[in-house]
Formats: C-alpha cells, sequence, structure tokens
C-alpha cells in the first residue's frame, strides 16, 4: 500500500493538484479561465462515459451490473441518515446545516471518478464500464435523503413543487447529461466509435486531467484560506472519517457481489467521495437556511485532498485484497 501511495503521490496528476493549493494558499495570481475550466470538466466527463458504454457494449448487461447499480443506490440513500447522525451527535451543527452536509455525502465527486479510474488506468488496473453508470445513479438518492431528514427534524418543509425543481436540476445538471449521454454513444457505437475518437478521448486524457486538477487545486486553495473559519475540529475530523465509513460500506458490498479489484476501488473511492457541484445547487433550492460555505469547505478543503492523496491509494489497496 505504501508504494502505491508513493506512487500516486508522485504522478503527474497529483502534483498538478499540490501546485495549484500552494499556489492558492501563496496567494499567487495563477488561474485558469472559468470557460476552459468548464471544458476541461466536460472533456473528461464525456471521456469516462464513453469509455464506459463502450465497455458496456463488449460486455453486455449482466445480474452483475444491476446488483451494483442497486448497492451504489441504496449507499447514496442511506449514508446521509449516518452522516446525519454523527454531525448531530459529534458537532454543534444545527439540524438544517447538518442535513445539507449529510446531502453531500452520501452523493458523488464526478472529479473523484475521474481520479480514481485515471490512477488505475495508470496502473494497469481494469474496471467494469457500467461503473460509470453507477456514479450517475449515486447522485440523486443522497438529495432525497437529506429532504426527508430535513422535512423530520426542522420546519422547513418545502412544497412539492420545490421538491421536484430540485430533483428536475439535479438530473438535468450538465455533469449527469453529459456523463449519461456520452455512455449511452459510446454503448451506441461500441468498438468502431472507441477506434475513431481515440486520439482524442483516450490519448490526451493524461494531460487534460492534469490541468483539470491544477484548477482544482486552486479552488481547493482558496476554499481553505477563505472557508476554514467555518469549520470546527469535530466537523474536520468527520470530513476524514466519513470516507473511510462510506469506503468500508461500500467495500463489503463489493465482496459480497463479487466485484473485481478495479471495480471495487471504483465503488469505495464513489462512496468514499463528496459532491461539491451537483448538491451544492439543489440545496441553494431545497435548503436555502443552510450555510453553503460549510458543506463546501468540507467537502473540497478537506475530503477531496484526503481521498486524492491518501484515500484512493488505499482504496485500491484494499480492493486488492478483498476482490476475488
Amino acid at each position: 500500500m505504501l508504494d502505491l501511495a508513493l506512487q500516486n503521490l508522485l504522478s503527474p496528476m497529483v502534483l498538478f493538484f499540490v501546485l495549484g493549493v500552494a499556489a492558492a494558499l501563496a496567494r499567487s495570481d495563477l488561474s485558469i479561465p472559468e470557460p476552459v475550466a468548464k471544458l476541461l470538466a466536460l472533456y473528461l466527463l464525456m471521456s469516462i462515459g464513453f469509455k464506459g458504454g463502450v465497455e458496456v457494449a463488449h460486455q453486455g448487461v449482466d445480474g452483475t451490473m444491476i446488483a451494483t447499480i442497486a448497492a451504489g443506490i441504496g449507499l447514496s440513500f442511506a449514508m446521509p441518515f449516518l452522516a446525519y447522525l454523527i454531525l448531530r451527535a459529534t458537532s454543534r451543527l444545527d439540524p438544517v446545516n447538518a442535513a445539507a452536509v449529510a446531502a453531500h455525502y452520501g452523493s458523488i465527486s464526478a472529479v473523484t471518478f475521474v481520479a480514481v479510474t485515471g490512477t488505475l488506468g495508470q496502473l494497469g488496473i481494469a474496471w467494469d464500464g457500467y461503473m460509470v453508470a453507477v456514479g450517475a445513479a449515486m447522485e440523486t438518492p443522497a438529495i432525497v435523503a437529506a429532504l426527508l431528514i430535513a422535512r423530520g427534524r426542522t420546519d422547513t418543509a418545502a412544497p412539492g413543487e420545490s421538491r421536484g425543481a430540485v430533483l428536475r436540476e439535479v438530473m438535468l445538471s450538465g455533469s449527469i447529461v453529459i456523463l449519461l449521454g456520452a455512455f449511452v454513444i459510446g454503448a451506441l457505437t461500441g468498438a468502431r466509435g472507441a477506434a475513431m475518437l481515440k486520439p482524442f478521448l483516450t490519448d490526451a486524457f493524461a494531460g487534460v486531467l492534469c490541468l483539470f486538477l491544477l484548477d482544482m487545486g486552486l479552488v481547493a486553495g482558496r476554499g481553505l484560506a477563505q472557508g476554514r473559519r467555518h469549520l470546527s475540529l469535530p466537523v474536520t475530523i468527520f470530513g476524514v472519517v466519513m470516507p473511510l465509513i462510506g469506503g468500508a460500506l461500500a467495500g463489503g458490498l463489493a465482496w459480497i457481489i463479487g466485484l473485481s479489484t478495479g471495480s471495487t476501488a471504483v465503488l469505495i473511492t464513489l462512496a468514499a467521495s463528496a459532491s461539491y457541484i451537483a448538491v451544492p445547487a439543489a440545496m441553494r433550492l431545497a435548503l436555502p437556511q443552510a450555510n453553503p460555505a460549510v458543506a463546501l469547505t468540507l467537502s473540497l478543503g478537506i475530503t477531496f485532498p484526503f481521498n486524492l492523496l491518501v484515500g484512493i491509494p488505499l482504496y485500491i489497496a484494499v480492493a486488492g485484497r478483498i476482490a476475488p
């Protein structure tokens, strides 16, 4: 595991992320224009979705795929309840903010998904293409769970129209549309499409990922510099412990299903990640009373760097031990 951690820490992708964090904390004027950052994100999601669809076209739909998607949905729905209980028992967060934070930790980070698949590719470890569909399926249930928590614990119940608007916004968010859309296109075109787009979607992937993680490092560093005052010690510890809890639950389910090493690592990483794109947008509609700085600083400033620097090597090592 130590060798794997060193390989990950010394990979160009992680080092560019560290460069971005360092530049932000040093108050450098280094920046990547917002339109360029969005283009990089779209490219990465399109590449992963398309390659996942190609793999499904090659492998076909089977019981393992269906069981894995069901496990992902179950994890996404259940983890916010667990996260809420932990936060209320260990911190001073009020019910609204605790529910909002819990939603972030039930949903997934597409960027962390990109990072783990990139690391697996570097290590030559194969993973099943349908994990793209699993990741997409894990976006929404956590938001539904958070709304149920908020309605049960507070007086912030939103009218039906608002909840419908939240779910519609999540399902039609750019990350979901491009990921699932590229997945379907990859499944329809198969090997022929993969051969046509190989120079664009495969050969350029690592370089684009370096640029994207440089930008994410800048964002994370600025978040830490500006928002750390919102994080108490118990909340900060939660940002490290909750990914390990989610990852352990996912590892157990992956072992029961019998996933391969690569797919087990991906499922563990998805469950260990925390959303900072889709869920914040949804929480602005559903729980406007919540302070977005708390959840964003925690998920982007604490959990994302932890997963990138420590978590992913750990999850891959554990997957290697428990996978058949």
